[in-house]
């Protein structure tokens, strides 16, 4: 039953999420603004000499570790199955 004080609930609801769901900082910059200081922090780092590059052979660990996380999560959610 819709009672008042529900539909005030609701839209009151309703407002939070729209709140929640108001995009700030780099969701609301251009694509091209993001890429650009995105670029400008890659070479930074390279620069500074802290940046990472992945190996073959590490790539492919940690591509090994995903699929058999994903795998171990699919199966425990078979077995909860009723």
């Amino acid at each position: 039953m819709h009672t008042e004080k529900n539909d005030l609930n609701e839209a009151e609801h309703e407002t939070k999420l729209e709140i929640k769901k108001k995009r700030r900082g780099f969701a609301v910059m251009d694509p091209e603004k993001r890429a650009a200081i995105a670029r400008k922090g890659g070479k930074a780092a390279h620069a500074k000499g802290s940046a990472h590059k992945f190996s073959k052979e590490e790539a492919a660990i940690a591509g090994r570790k995903g699929g058999i996380a994903v795998h171990e999560k699919r199966k425990a959610a078979r077995a909860e199955e009723p």
